[in-house]
């Protein structure tokens, strides 16, 4: 699922350049699976399956909806889905702009527009007074999830709930059962209060893949070496250790105000048959890539340019969010 940016959006000044990278992606992805676009309006529609059609974009695997957007990032305001009875269950959790930072009531909206327009078909979807971001969890699939307490414990998502009352919601809801909390960990010019689909990523159910930085002088580096021990330290729920990936932390971006931009290789993409990969143009692109390689052997790597995307603070896994299987008719 991607929603697609518009001129009435954050992106406005610079959709010329972030388009391109949508574009790209969507390509991708449609080359290996079917995406779903939600698209602003029926013109915006028209002209990005018209763009993709024109740049190789596998046309069978496209699907459209409309509905107003306020920005972009999928992996937050789109359904969380589980498998209840073997069966695809979508979860509309609350999404109020990592916080209140941003105007989100739209984005809130979008999965209800879905579900009423039957884009799910059949696919049953349970609305939940929760406010979670799909960015701000990472599961290994089977009953582990890794999150940051500084995100998920924050006052102004869910003021009410202690760290007990968050792991029992996300055990009901999500099927969780092996909490993996980090307490370190944070990129400059982050908005998301360290979500972890930034930081650190599930490969498979024993190996973590994980932003590294081991330059003293660096900024980052206090932080990153503690999540780093914190990571070391984690056991599985057989209490064997991890098996951990450093990926190094990119040479610095900066936007046009001169402010550091949160860029991460821990922000891929897995789909059908590929590791989608953000880049930016620096040294540090090829030993991601590299790295991401030896994990995922048997995936196709795909690097794709997500500097215009870092502009508004997100990378490749923020803008999507995976729908199994039988979810799109």
């Amino acid at each position: 699922m991607l929603t697609w940016p518009h001129a009435h959006s954050d992106w406005g000044p610079i959709l010329e350049r972030v388009e391109p990278v949508f574009i790209q992606l969507a390509v991708a992805i449609s080359r290996r699976e079917k995406v779903l676009l939600v698209c602003h309006d029926a013109e915006l529609r028209r002209d990005i399956l018209a763009r993709l059609t024109a740049a190789g974009a596998e046309s069978a695997h496209l699907c459209t909806a409309i509905a107003p957007s306020n920005d972009s990032w999928a992996r937050d305001h789109g359904p969380i889905t589980v498998l209840q009875d073997d069966r695809p269950l979508l979860l509309d959790f609350t999404f109020n702009g990592w916080g209140g930072k941003y105007p989100a009531e739209l984005d809130n909206r979008i999965t209800g527009e879905l579900v009423r327009q039957g884009i799910f078909g059949d696919t049953p979807c349970e609305t939940i007074d929760l406010v979670l971001e799909g960015g701000s969890v990472d599961s290994d699939g089977r009953g582990g999830l890794l999150t940051t307490r500084h995100c998920l414990l924050s006052p102004n998502r869910n003021p009410a709930l202690s760290r007990t009352g968050i792991e029992q919601n996300l055990r009901r809801h999500l099927g969780s059962e092996h909490y993996l909390w980090l307490s370190h960990g944070n990129l400059l010019g982050d908005d998301t209060d360290s979500h972890i689909d930034t930081l650190a990523r599930f490969c498979d159910a024993q190996t973590i893949a994980y932003v590294a930085c081991e330059d003293p002088g660096n900024p980052h580096y206090p932080e990153l070496q503690a999540m780093q021990r914190e990571l070391a330290a984690l056991r599985t729920a057989d209490r064997a250790a991890y098996r951990l990936i450093p990926l190094p932390l990119p040479a610095a971006q900066y936007n046009e105000r001169g402010e550091r931009l949160p860029a991460t290789y821990a922000n891929f993409l897995i789909i059908d048959g590929a590791v989608l990969v953000p880049v930016y143009g620096v040294a540090e692109d090829v030993v991601a890539l590299a790295r991401l390689a030896k994990v995922f052997p048997a995936r196709e790597i795909v690097a794709i340019d997500a500097r215009p995307l870092i502009e508004q603070f997100g990378s490749l896994h923020c803008v999507t969010m995976q729908l199994p299987a039988g979810v799109l008719p």
